[in-house]
């Protein structure tokens, strides 16, 4: 006697819905504070110069934002690319494929620009 318990639903991704949406909003919104807070800094009487750019970073905590920002950016980045794998590129295979090398790029991408960002 076979029992069958269940529906034959497959369910692929369906816990990605809320906090996907959830996760882009909240990114979306660290990212245009952040933008206020650069435009503002260079509003800012002056000259626009190196000097100038350069110390905005200088600060310690616009350093610890931008990095908080960055981090922000890669994981929106990945939240949008996932959904756009996962709804077009069925082959688990090449979908797997594609998840890795979305990750590799915004790793190597936010580790570039720490760096460049602790350069200043």
């Amino acid at each position: 006697m076979a029992i069958n318990h269940g529906s034959k639903r497959l369910v692929v991704g369906a816990h990605y819905g809320f906090s996907g949406w959830l996760a882009q909003r909240i990114t979306g919104v660290a990212m245009a504070l952040f933008t206020l807070v650069l435009l503002v800094q260079l509003l800012l009487p002056g000259p626009l110069s190196y000097e100038k750019w350069a110390g905005i970073f200088a600060a310690q905590w616009m350093k610890v934002l931008t990095f908080t920002v960055i981090v922000a950016l890669a994981y929106h980045a990945w939240v949008g690319m996932r959904d756009i794998w996962m709804d077009y590129i069925k082959p688990v295979g090449i979908r797997l494929a594609m998840h890795a090398l979305t990750i590799i790029w915004l790793v190597g991408c936010a580790g570039w620009a720490v760096q460049v960002l602790w350069r200043l």
